[in-house]
């Protein structure tokens, strides 16, 4: 499988424009598209002040969206596009869905678990290992987290 770095930019766009939705409803700006033979499966953002719930992580939700669009709860051929390095909850799900690639944009130091803290998702002990691209679109991803936080730090 070709993968043309321009898709991943487009991906990381959209998953840019969840984390736009989260900050906008005063959810921490992260935002996570799920993509399927070239089709967003799902869409979604932060919702953990909203809902109250400390599992509502983009990803978690992105992930049952996709789970239930397919039909399955293996997220084969799926690839997971992420404005922010997943946590080691995230890391969890990701590997327990069996989703083949995570693309994510600005790092998380700390509490990243795709590579910069841990590196759960290539762990070689675990029964899945996830290809990641990192990098994607960091600057966008990172300064809009930066500029929420720094707003809150005002307030």
């Amino acid at each position: 499988m070709l993968l043309d770095p321009l898709d991943d930019q487009l991906y990381m766009q959209r998953a840019l424009d969840e984390a736009r939705a989260a900050a906008a409803e005063g959810e921490a700006p992260v935002g996570a598209v799920i993509v399927s033979r070239g089709e967003i499966i799902a869409a979604a953002h932060n919702l953990r002040e909203t809902l109250r719930d400390p599992t509502a992580h983009a990803e978690m939700i992105a992930i049952t969206q996709a789970a239930e669009s397919l039909g399955a709860w293996r997220l084969e051929g799926c690839t997971l596009y992420v404005t922010l390095e997943p946590c080691p909850m995230c890391a969890g799900a990701i590997v327990q869905a069996r989703v083949p690639r995570v693309v994510y944009g600005a790092i998380d130091p700390k509490a990243g678990a795709a590579q910069s803290l841990y590196q759960l998702l290539t762990d070689e002990r675990l029964n899945h290992r996830v290809d990641v691209t990192a990098g994607v679109l960091a600057e966008p991803c990172g300064e809009i987290l930066r500029e929420f936080f720094r707003a809150r730090r005002v307030r």
